[in-house]
């Protein structure tokens, strides 16, 4: 089959690989029919996280049609159309058992590799590197799928795969970054980055019943789709107008009540100064990671707020301000999503009309072309914000 495979920093190929084997009773094999590239991937593709190796396949945000499953999966037959929740999960696990999968205890085979970077281990991740398990992606024509009778969500035909795929990964991501906002009616909720995941946690926070929501960014297009693809009712384009004076100018002074980090650990910051410092200190391995959008997040919150942190952070950053954080009385929640337990009711959602997560697709390309459209995704060309990949 063919695969799109990492070969290095920032280099791809697409190549013949083996084609998937059932090597436990309860794996399946699922033929791909759509991928799509996550920011996440950029964290790999530009080689901030470790433990690739030369030959892996990318890929976390798929689905497809099951072609064979292993003995012990009951639950799906051959030409189920499936989505696959980025996270691995056993189902049956302490954190499995409380809706926390993408901390499953049973699906990381290398969990020692982790644990020397967090501590514990979090589960397996489909095609996101040796530390989370050195799964094969789904930028691909095949995929094995672990844990089958548990993970994969069986969806109806009539739908489309652009409007479900995003099960896989952003949608319950946006929407897990909004819930963990508690939002009352009322509320004021500014989300950092406008990228996929935070053009969901927009909507989110708008389904959630949000009155007002700021989307901050520094790429017009990116903007304009907050606004009229997901709802935002301001935004704020940070290379214009400083992010904390805005925010205090929308707010009365108070900051907004909930603040969501779409961003992570590459963001990118208007102040040459603070960024050349992220920097240098990720050149010296001093840091890995380039908090900026989360200290700006924490500056801003109302006291007695919430700071949500659904962007992806790899390892260690510098400059936290703690202080104001502890005597704001500000909680934080962040976590990788727990797909599992989002993914039938947001399906209820799009079933019944209340969302299109179609509105974030730009750019439609074959999987041949993946290297490609990395460098378009990564580089903002052509107003990309989201690419999907057809085998």
């Amino acid at each position: 089959m063919r695969a799109n495979t990492w070969q290095g920093k920032t280099s791809l190929k697409v190549q013949e690989v083996p084609d998937p084997k059932i090597l436990n009773a309860r794996d399946a094999i699922v033929r791909v029919t759509s991928t799509a590239i996550c920011g996440s991937d950029l964290h790999l593709y530009n080689g901030f996280i470790p433990t690739m190796r030369k030959g892996d396949i990318l890929g976390h945000e798929f689905m497809g049609e099951v072609v064979e499953v292993g003995r012990a999966v009951t639950s799906l037959r051959p030409g189920d159309r499936v989505v696959v929740p980025f996270p691995i999960a056993c189902g049956h696990c302490r954190a499995c058992e409380r809706g926390l999968t993408s901390v499953c205890e049973n699906s990381n085979p290398n969990a020692e590799i982790a644990e020397k970077l967090t501590g514990h281990s979090p589960c397996g991740i489909f095609g996101y590197s040796h530390m989370m398990g050195g799964y094969a992606g789904g930028q691909a024509e095949y995929v094995r799928v672990p844990f089958a009778d548990f993970g994969p969500l069986k969806v109806d035909d009539g739908l489309p795969d652009e409007q479900v795929l995003f099960l896989s990964d952003i949608l319950p991501t946006g929407y897990m970054g909004a819930e963990m906002c508690d939002i009352s009616p009322g509320d004021t909720v500014a989300v950092w980055g406008a990228g996929p995941v935070g053009q969901f946690a927009v909507a989110s926070a708008k389904l959630l019943g949000a009155e007002r929501v700021i989307a901050i960014d520094r790429f017009d297009y990116r903007l304009k789709m907050a606004q009229d693809g997901a709802g935002a009712t301001d935004v704020i384009n940070y290379e214009d107008t400083p992010v904390l004076d805005a925010l205090d100018e929308l707010t009365a002074g108070r900051g907004p009540d909930a603040c969501i980090d779409a961003v992570g650990l590459e963001a990118h910051v208007d102040v040459t100064p603070l960024h050349a410092y992220d920097r240098a200190k990720q050149t010296v391995k001093a840091e890995t990671d380039r908090p900026h959008a989360l200290r700006e997040a924490v500056m801003a919150c109302a006291t007695g707020g919430v700071v949500s942190v659904i962007g992806v952070y790899g390892g260690f950053v510098d400059k936290f301000p703690m202080g104001a954080f502890m005597n704001k009385s500000l909680r934080m929640r962040t976590g990788q999503a727990h797909v599992h337990r989002y993914l039938r009711p947001l399906l209820e959602r799009i079933t019944a009309g209340e969302l299109d997560p179609s509105f974030v697709i730009t750019h439609r390309m074959k999987l041949d072309d993946a290297p490609k459209a990395f460098k378009i995704f990564r580089d903002k060309k052509d107003n990309c914000e989201k690419v999907v990949l057809t085998p």
